[in-house]
């Protein structure tokens, strides 16, 4: 069973429930389906079955939180933590991963976590990376608070205000017919991230701190 059809087969509560820990857990540096979640979720608003409001407050509560701790056990763990997770689990943590994120967070600082939540390899680095890169906390606290409020509440909400939209011309055609609106949204999404991870991933993007090292006079 996917985890879409898990979670429409569970009571409103215990949905509200999974949103925020699936959403935290993410957030925190496991990978995890958010994006599903979020967009499962959101389909079942707005069919009615759960309260679209309390769904995107439970998912910004979650990414915030998770990131929140994901933040800490990078800022106490630093990283030798991620060389550790990269031999165990090259497919998500391997040093290309982990440069790529690096390379977002020497570029764009602070809003390398707010953007990255639109990106799923930025997503579960973000929290613990900037921890183990010593970013201010209050820095870090208003990319993860305005990128878990637009990402997190933004997708579930808009998932939601689009099936409600289109309802009326659904009434005579299967529920499939939304799935596959979503799907196609979901396509350019995707294509809009690679594009995204290509830019990262140039090995022409300056480093600020490197250069700024270059440019000091010899002694």
């Amino acid at each position: 069973m996917h985890i879409d059809e898990w979670i429409q087969g569970v009571p409103p509560g215990v949905t509200y429930l999974l949103v925020g820990l699936i959403i935290g857990v993410e957030s925190l540096g496991i990978p995890l389906p958010g994006e599903i979640v979020l967009v499962t979720a959101g389909i079942m608003a707005s069919k009615g079955t759960v309260d679209p409001v309390v769904v995107a407050l439970c998912a910004v509560a979650g990414a915030i939180i998770g990131d929140s701790i994901g933040y800490s056990i990078g800022r106490r763990f630093g990283k030798p933590l991620f060389e550790r997770l990269g031999r165990r689990f090259p497919r998500h943590f391997g040093p290309e991963h982990l440069g790529t994120a690096e390379r977002a967070f020497q570029k764009w600082g602070m809003w390398a976590v707010f953007f990255g939540r639109f990106i799923a390899l930025l997503r579960i680095f973000a929290g613990p990376l900037a921890g183990a890169l010593k970013m201010p906390y209050w820095r870090f606290l208003i990319a993860n608070v305005l990128g878990g409020v637009v990402w997190a509440g933004g997708t579930t909400l808009a998932v939601y205000y689009i099936g409600k939209a289109v309802e009326q011309y659904l009434q005579g055609f299967s529920w499939a017919a939304l799935v596959l609106a979503v799907v196609a949204g979901a396509g350019m999404g995707l294509v809009v991230k690679r594009r995204a991870a290509r830019a990262l991933a140039d090995p022409g993007t300056p480093d600020p701190a490197a250069q700024a090292k270059a440019e000091q006079p010899t002694p």
